[in-house]
């Protein structure tokens, strides 16, 4: 039996990761997407409000599970007996990105066997910051994420811009 991994944060899921989740679904018998935490990057959404957005958008792919974990990928990759650590790549930048972090991962472990996805060209500027980044200067990104997650960050944006004009009220006096 073939098992994938696909982990990411995942603050939000884009169009660009559930592509990617559906064409490793077609390719592995079981793909366990992974949503992990990234402490380089301030999370809009909790890991278990990511967890369930992701299952949502995910309904329907009978070979697809959402799982999170803390610690090593490769510990995760042994506790559910993943082969295979599935990953998308962007860019040069990514793809540098993620020889390294394969080769660290296949130094830890070395049955870890890493596949890389090429994006999508229509996904190849997608990224969960530029499209947060989009949405808090006004743009409309509705186009770019699973509808339940848009919805989700929509109402995440009116949350924060309502604490901002409380802050800003209360300064002012």
């Amino acid at each position: 039996m073939k098992v994938a991994i696909f982990p990411g944060s995942f603050d939000p899921l884009t169009l660009g990761h559930l592509d990617l989740i559906k064409r490793g679904s077609a390719l592995f018998d079981h793909l366990a997407v992974a949503v992990m935490t990234n402490t380089s990057k301030e999370a809009w959404f909790t890991v278990d409000e990511r967890v369930a957005q992701v299952k949502e958008a995910v309904a329907g792919l009978d070979n697809v599970s959402v799982i999170t974990a803390t610690g090593l990928t490769v510990d995760l990759m042994n506790k559910i007996g993943a082969d295979y650590l599935m990953r998308g790549v962007r860019n040069v930048d990514d793809f540098r990105y993620e020889k390294d972090i394969a080769a660290m991962n296949h130094y830890l472990d070395d049955q870890v066997e890493t596949i890389i996805f090429l994006a999508d060209p229509k996904y190849q500027y997608l990224s969960s910051s530029l499209l947060k980044e989009v949405a808090m200067s006004g743009g409309n990104i509705a186009a770019l994420l699973p509808a339940n997650i848009n919805e989700a960050l929509q109402a995440r944006l009116e949350k924060r811009q309502m604490k901002r004009v409380k802050k800003e009220n209360e300064e002012a006096r």
